[in-house]
């Protein structure tokens, strides 16, 4: 009985222990936890994302930073002191915009299935941005096994910050549009099927949106080395949300994100750097053809290339400004190339 006892005490230290070390954000409406809750620092450093849980590291937030910008579906919701972080609880109000149906064109069966809509994507080195991409894409999908058949872009900006430049023993310094993709949705089409021992899965059930979490790792324990450079630490987060209590097909599609988590650093740099790689799609039409042909344009991170203002529309999930609030002028948008 002693004994039951100890270790019942000992668990709820245990429990109590570990939530003091995290903050979580719900919903002012719902209550419910907020996934994808970005915490911005005064100079635009990402410190922290929440998980499916609505969790976030309470050591992720830096008192240097001083205030801290929220930033919800695209849009800065709430402005926080270091001292609100003393919280377990912070309530976000999470209704920015509401949900828009995506458009269904052709329902008639056929060969292949057309997932249009918006896109933005980011890279951080050491929470702070790197360069930034926008856009329009097409994605374009075997409708027999849902299988992605090709990714085609429309449209899309580039920006990146003046500051950034090559030294090659110096990994922080890099300019990392190399690293900057459409996302990539090659496992929406069978999301139940996704299977790995090296992934976790979880699911969040909402009043609005059921949302699946999908984490993976590599290279935990042991460093990988490549022409003088290591590599450490590599771990993804992939989040996609359907329509409440659909069959979580393509067709019940809300958003996708996936973060992409890398350390590295040269041999003769004494601590490793955090590369970090977001990636976001919002779909609006899906139709079914018989043909795959679209137009598109090549994704090349040297400039933009577009010949519509598709930043405008008010749906448009446009975090450049999110961005230009903090660095003004010195995130600079690449050429326009149309």
């Amino acid at each position: 009985m002693k004994k039951s006892y100890l270790f019942y005490i000992l668990f709820v230290f245990a429990f109590h222990l570990i939530n003091a070390q995290s903050v979580t954000f719900v919903s002012e409406k719902t209550n419910k936890p907020l996934p994808k809750v970005s915490v911005f620092g005064k100079d635009g450093s990402i410190l922290a994302f929440s998980d499916i849980d609505g969790k976030i590291d309470r050591k992720s937030i830096d008192p240097s930073q001083e205030k801290f910008q929220i930033i919800y579906d695209n849009f800065s919701v709430a402005t926080l002191s270091y001292s609100d972080f003393a919280q377990d609880v912070i309530k976000i109000n999470d209704r920015v915009k509401d949900i828009e149906a995506v458009v269904i064109k052709n329902n008639k069966p056929a060969k292949y299935i057309f997932v249009k809509g918006n896109f933005n994507s980011y890279v951080t080195i050491n929470n702070k941005l790197n360069c930034y991409t926008d856009g329009i894409v097409t994605y374009i999908f075997d409708n027999k096994t849902k299988k992605l058949k090709s990714t085609n872009v429309e449209q899309y900006r580039i920006y990146k910050l003046e500051d950034v430049k090559f030294e090659k023993k110096q990994t922080a310094m890099w300019d990392y549009d190399s690293t900057l993709e459409v996302p990539d949705l090659k496992e929406a089409g069978n999301i139940l099927d996704y299977k790995s021992k090296r992934s976790t899965i979880k699911e969040l059930k909402g009043d609005q949106k059921d949302q699946i979490e999908i984490t993976g790792e590599a290279l935990q324990k042991k460093e990988f080395a490549l022409f003088g450079y290591r590599f450490f630490d590599i771990k993804s987060i992939l989040n996609l949300s359907y329509e409440k209590g659909s069959k979580k097909t393509l067709r019940d599609l809300l958003e996708f994100n996936e973060i992409n988590f890398l350390k590295l650093k040269h041999k003769s740099e004494p601590d490793y750097n955090q590369l970090i790689l977001y990636t976001n799609f919002y779909p609006t039409e899906l139709n079914f053809s018989n043909e795959n042909d679209i137009e598109k344009v090549k994704f090349r991170t040297d400039n933009s290339n577009y010949q519509s203002k598709f930043w405008e529309s008010p749906s448009f999930p446009n975090m450049q400004n999110v961005f230009s609030s903090f660095f003004k002028d010195d995130l600079k948008e690449q050429q326009n190339k149309k």
